[in-house]
Protein backbone atom coordinates (compact mmCIF):
# COMPACT_ATOMS: atom_id res chain seq x y z
CA UNK A 1 0.00 0.00 0.00
CA UNK A 2 1.53 3.79 -1.06
CA UNK A 3 -0.76 6.97 -0.01
CA UNK A 4 0.17 9.85 -1.40
CA UNK A 5 -2.56 12.11 -0.02
CA UNK A 6 -2.43 12.48 3.79
CA UNK A 7 -2.89 15.19 6.14
CA UNK A 8 -1.24 16.20 9.57
CA UNK A 9 -1.71 18.92 12.14
CA UNK A 10 0.14 21.64 9.66
CA UNK A 11 -3.09 21.70 8.35
CA UNK A 12 -6.06 20.47 8.90
CA UNK A 13 -5.08 16.34 9.94
CA UNK A 14 -5.36 15.28 13.62
CA UNK A 15 -2.28 13.50 14.02
CA UNK A 16 1.22 14.57 14.77
CA UNK A 17 3.54 13.49 11.45
CA UNK A 18 4.90 10.65 13.65
CA UNK A 19 1.67 9.35 14.67
CA UNK A 20 0.44 9.60 11.03
CA UNK A 21 3.08 7.22 9.74
CA UNK A 22 3.03 4.84 12.69
CA UNK A 23 -0.59 4.67 11.86
CA UNK A 24 0.29 4.13 8.32
CA UNK A 25 2.54 1.52 9.16
CA UNK A 26 0.40 -0.42 11.09
CA UNK A 27 -2.17 -1.09 8.29
CA UNK A 28 0.66 -2.45 6.12
CA UNK A 29 2.11 1.01 4.36
CA UNK A 30 4.85 1.12 2.40
CA UNK A 31 5.61 4.54 1.66
CA UNK A 32 2.82 7.94 2.08
CA UNK A 33 3.47 11.23 1.33
CA UNK A 34 1.99 14.11 4.10
CA UNK A 35 0.57 16.79 1.87
CA UNK A 36 -0.88 19.22 4.21
CA UNK A 37 -2.98 21.89 2.74
CA UNK A 38 -0.85 25.04 1.28
CA UNK A 39 -1.42 28.39 -0.31
CA UNK A 40 1.00 31.69 -1.36
CA UNK A 41 0.83 32.23 2.46
CA UNK A 42 1.99 29.15 3.85
CA UNK A 43 3.80 27.05 1.33
CA UNK A 44 7.43 27.80 2.07
CA UNK A 45 6.21 27.27 6.64
CA UNK A 46 4.46 23.59 5.95
CA UNK A 47 7.14 22.43 3.37
CA UNK A 48 10.24 23.19 5.55
CA UNK A 49 8.26 21.47 8.59
CA UNK A 50 7.23 18.16 6.78
CA UNK A 51 11.22 18.23 4.63
CA UNK A 52 12.16 18.34 8.13
CA UNK A 53 10.55 15.58 9.47
CA UNK A 54 10.71 13.24 6.55
CA UNK A 55 14.72 13.62 6.98
CA UNK A 56 14.72 12.82 11.00
CA UNK A 57 12.05 10.04 10.77
CA UNK A 58 12.76 6.29 11.40
CA UNK A 59 9.39 4.68 10.72
CA UNK A 60 9.48 1.64 8.57
CA UNK A 61 7.36 3.08 6.04
CA UNK A 62 8.89 5.89 4.03
CA UNK A 63 7.40 9.09 4.59
CA UNK A 64 7.79 11.66 1.76
CA UNK A 65 6.95 15.19 1.90
CA UNK A 66 4.12 16.84 -0.16
CA UNK A 67 1.55 19.57 -0.10
CA UNK A 68 -1.69 19.85 -1.10
CA UNK A 69 -2.26 23.54 -3.23
CA UNK A 70 -5.93 24.13 -2.25
CA UNK A 71 -8.62 26.88 -3.19
CA UNK A 72 -5.69 28.85 -4.79
CA UNK A 73 -6.79 31.13 -7.84
CA UNK A 74 -6.06 29.12 -11.05
CA UNK A 75 -4.02 31.62 -12.13
CA UNK A 76 -1.21 31.30 -9.28
CA UNK A 77 -1.47 27.53 -8.73
CA UNK A 78 1.74 27.35 -10.76
CA UNK A 79 3.44 29.67 -9.08
CA UNK A 80 2.93 27.93 -5.64
CA UNK A 81 3.70 24.45 -6.70
CA UNK A 82 7.09 26.18 -7.80
CA UNK A 83 7.57 27.22 -4.54
CA UNK A 84 6.60 24.13 -2.99
CA UNK A 85 9.22 22.14 -5.19
CA UNK A 86 11.93 24.49 -4.74
CA UNK A 87 11.16 24.20 -0.88
CA UNK A 88 11.68 19.91 -1.07
CA UNK A 89 8.31 18.91 -2.01
CA UNK A 90 7.95 15.46 -3.44
CA UNK A 91 4.51 15.03 -4.25
CA UNK A 92 2.45 18.32 -5.70
CA UNK A 93 -0.99 17.65 -5.34
CA UNK A 94 -3.69 20.26 -6.50
CA UNK A 95 -7.34 20.28 -4.64
CA UNK A 96 -9.59 19.22 -7.79
CA UNK A 97 -12.68 20.97 -8.68
CA UNK A 98 -14.51 18.51 -5.77
CA UNK A 99 -18.63 18.75 -6.36
CA UNK A 100 -18.95 19.23 -2.60
CA UNK A 101 -16.90 22.32 -2.14
CA UNK A 102 -16.66 25.55 -3.91
CA UNK A 103 -13.73 25.16 -5.93
CA UNK A 104 -13.07 28.04 -8.53
CA UNK A 105 -13.62 26.98 -12.20
CA UNK A 106 -10.53 25.95 -13.89
CA UNK A 107 -8.82 25.12 -10.96
CA UNK A 108 -8.23 21.38 -12.94
CA UNK A 109 -7.07 22.77 -16.20
CA UNK A 110 -4.59 25.27 -14.10
CA UNK A 111 -2.76 22.21 -11.92
CA UNK A 112 -2.47 20.10 -15.14
CA UNK A 113 -0.89 22.89 -16.87
CA UNK A 114 1.56 23.18 -13.58
CA UNK A 115 2.42 19.81 -14.41
CA UNK A 116 1.76 18.50 -10.86
CA UNK A 117 1.81 15.00 -9.21
CA UNK A 118 -1.75 14.32 -9.16
CA UNK A 119 -5.25 16.19 -9.30
CA UNK A 120 -7.05 15.15 -6.01
CA UNK A 121 -10.78 14.76 -6.43
CA UNK A 122 -11.67 16.14 -9.58
CA UNK A 123 -15.57 16.27 -9.56
CA UNK A 124 -17.02 16.04 -12.45
CA UNK A 125 -13.63 16.76 -14.93
CA UNK A 126 -14.60 17.06 -18.75
CA UNK A 127 -12.97 14.22 -21.13
CA UNK A 128 -10.98 17.28 -22.60
CA UNK A 129 -9.32 18.01 -19.61
CA UNK A 130 -8.80 14.06 -18.36
CA UNK A 131 -7.23 14.09 -22.01
CA UNK A 132 -4.77 17.15 -21.06
CA UNK A 133 -3.95 15.45 -17.83
CA UNK A 134 -3.18 12.26 -19.88
CA UNK A 135 -0.90 14.09 -21.96
CA UNK A 136 1.02 15.97 -19.05
CA UNK A 137 1.23 12.78 -17.25
CA UNK A 138 -0.85 14.49 -14.52
CA UNK A 139 -2.59 11.31 -12.43
CA UNK A 140 -6.03 11.94 -11.93
CA UNK A 141 -7.05 10.68 -8.25
CA UNK A 142 -9.47 7.77 -6.67
CA UNK A 143 -10.37 8.78 -3.53
CA UNK A 144 -11.47 7.36 -0.08
CA UNK A 145 -12.62 10.61 1.49
CA UNK A 146 -16.11 10.86 1.99
CA UNK A 147 -17.83 13.72 0.09
CA UNK A 148 -14.86 13.97 -2.54
CA UNK A 149 -15.65 10.34 -3.52
CA UNK A 150 -19.35 10.90 -4.83
CA UNK A 151 -17.62 11.69 -7.90
CA UNK A 152 -15.17 8.42 -8.73
CA UNK A 153 -17.26 6.91 -10.68
CA UNK A 154 -17.65 9.81 -13.20
CA UNK A 155 -13.74 10.01 -12.51
CA UNK A 156 -12.49 6.58 -13.12
CA UNK A 157 -15.05 6.34 -16.95
CA UNK A 158 -13.99 9.60 -18.23
CA UNK A 159 -10.35 8.81 -17.23
CA UNK A 160 -10.59 5.50 -18.77
CA UNK A 161 -11.94 7.13 -21.74
CA UNK A 162 -9.01 9.64 -22.19
CA UNK A 163 -6.23 7.30 -21.07
CA UNK A 164 -5.30 9.33 -17.99
CA UNK A 165 -3.57 7.26 -15.46
CA UNK A 166 -5.11 6.93 -11.95
CA UNK A 167 -3.91 6.97 -8.48
CA UNK A 168 -5.81 6.06 -5.27
CA UNK A 169 -5.92 7.83 -2.24
CA UNK A 170 -7.03 8.03 0.95
CA UNK A 171 -7.02 11.83 1.85
CA UNK A 172 -6.49 10.84 5.45
CA UNK A 173 -7.23 13.84 8.19
CA UNK A 174 -7.97 11.45 11.30
CA UNK A 175 -7.01 7.88 12.13
CA UNK A 176 -10.33 6.35 10.89
CA UNK A 177 -9.70 7.56 7.47
CA UNK A 178 -6.53 5.36 7.28
CA UNK A 179 -7.40 2.63 4.10
CA UNK A 180 -5.52 -0.20 3.93
CA UNK A 181 -4.82 -1.76 0.50
CA UNK A 182 -7.38 -4.37 0.57
CA UNK A 183 -9.79 -1.32 1.47
CA UNK A 184 -8.49 0.74 -1.31
CA UNK A 185 -8.93 -1.75 -3.98
CA UNK A 186 -13.13 -2.18 -2.86
CA UNK A 187 -13.06 1.69 -3.00
CA UNK A 188 -11.39 1.61 -6.89
CA UNK A 189 -13.83 -1.55 -7.43
CA UNK A 190 -16.47 0.41 -6.57
CA UNK A 191 -16.12 3.14 -9.01
CA UNK A 192 -16.45 0.99 -11.80
CA UNK A 193 -13.27 -0.65 -12.18
CA UNK A 194 -12.00 -4.82 -12.66
CA UNK A 195 -9.58 -5.99 -10.22
CA UNK A 196 -7.27 -6.01 -12.63
CA UNK A 197 -7.98 -2.75 -12.97
CA UNK A 198 -7.96 -1.38 -9.41
CA UNK A 199 -4.61 -3.65 -9.07
CA UNK A 200 -2.58 -1.69 -11.62
CA UNK A 201 -4.40 1.89 -10.91
CA UNK A 202 -2.35 1.16 -6.79
CA UNK A 203 0.54 0.70 -8.80
CA UNK A 204 0.37 3.94 -10.41
CA UNK A 205 1.44 5.24 -7.19
CA UNK A 206 5.01 2.73 -6.89
CA UNK A 207 5.30 4.20 -10.13
CA UNK A 208 5.21 8.05 -9.02
CA UNK A 209 7.23 6.94 -5.93
CA UNK A 210 10.55 5.57 -7.93
CA UNK A 211 10.16 8.50 -10.68
CA UNK A 212 10.89 11.05 -7.87
CA UNK A 213 12.66 9.21 -5.06
CA UNK A 214 14.44 6.07 -6.39
CA UNK A 215 13.04 2.69 -5.74
CA UNK A 216 11.31 1.28 -2.79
Amino acid sequence: MIDLHMHSVFSDGELIPAELARRAEMVGARCIAITDHVDQSNVEMVTSALVKFCSEDRHKVRVLPGVEITHVTPGKIADVARRARAGGAKIIVVHGETIVEPVEKGTNEAAIEAGVTILAHPGMISPDTAKKAALAGVYLEITGRHGHSFSNGHVARVATQAGAKMVFNSDTHSPGNIVDREGAIRIVMAAGLSFDEAQAVLKNSQTIVEACCGSL
